[in-house]
C-alpha cells in the first residue's frame, strides 16, 4: 500500500472535523502528488505532539523558519509507510527523544495552514515521551523546551493549544 492509499485510509477513519476531513479526502483525489513537498497547490504532512505525562508536560520546537513554538512534524519522505510512522519519524528526529510512542487511535486531530512552501495539510498525532526522556535540538529548531500544560497558551497559537486539549482528553 502507498503512503498515499494509507492516508486516504487513515482520513476516512478519522471520525472528528468532518468538514475539514473532507476538504483533505478531495485534496487527495484531486493531486497524485499530494503527499510530497513538491505539491505546489499544497500537500500533506504529518507531526506530534511529544508529552511526558508522569511529570505533565509537553515539548515544543521553535521552529527555525516559523519563528513558532510548535509540535514536531513536517513533510512525509519516500521512505514513510504510513502517516502514522511519517509523525513518528518526525516527532523522533525533531525531539532527539528515542522510544517515543504513538497514542492509539489514530490522529488526534486535522490543521490546515499557511506555510512558505505551500498550504499544509497537517495530520496531527500525540506521541508519549518515555520516563526520564531527554530530548536534543536538531538543526529545524532554534529552541526546543519543555513546558508544563497550562503555559503552552502562553508560548503557542491556537492550534497547539487544541491539539494539545485533544491529547489530553486521549490520555
Amino acid at each position: 500500500m502507498s503512503l498515499h492509499d494509507d492516508a486516504v485510509l487513515v482520513l476516512k477513519g478519522y471520525e472528528d472535523q468532518a468538514e475539514l476531513r473532507r476538504t483533505y479526502l478531495d485534496h487527495l483525489s484531486t493531486y497524485e502528488n499530494a503527499m510530497w513537498k513538491a505539491c505546489a497547490a499544497g500537500h500533506l504532512t504529518a507531526s506530534a505532539l511529544v508529552v511526558a505525562p508522569e511529570r505533565g508536560q509537553v515539548l515544543l520546537t521553535l521552529h527555525k523558519k516559523m519563528r513558532m513554538w510548535l509540535q514536531m512534524g513536517g513533510h512525509c519522505e519516500p521512505e514513510d509507510r504510513t502517516l502514522a510512522a511519517a509523525a513518528l519519524r518526525e516527532a523522533t528526529e525533531e525531539s532527539g527523544i528515542p522510544g517515543l510512542t504513538l497514542l492509539p487511535g489514530g490522529p488526534a486531530r486535522l490543521d490546515r495552514h499557511s506555510t512558505p512552501c505551500a498550504w499544509h495539510l497537517d495530520v496531527q498525532y500525540a506521541a508519549v515521551a518515555p520516563a526520564g526522556a531527554v530530548e536534543a535540538i536538531s538543526d529545524e529548531s532554534l529552541d526546543l523546551r519543555w513546558f508544563a500544560y497550562d503555559e503552552v497558551a502562553k508560548v503557542a497559537d491556537d492550534s497547539v493549544v487544541r491539539l494539545l486539549e485533544r491529547t489530553l482528553e486521549r490520555l
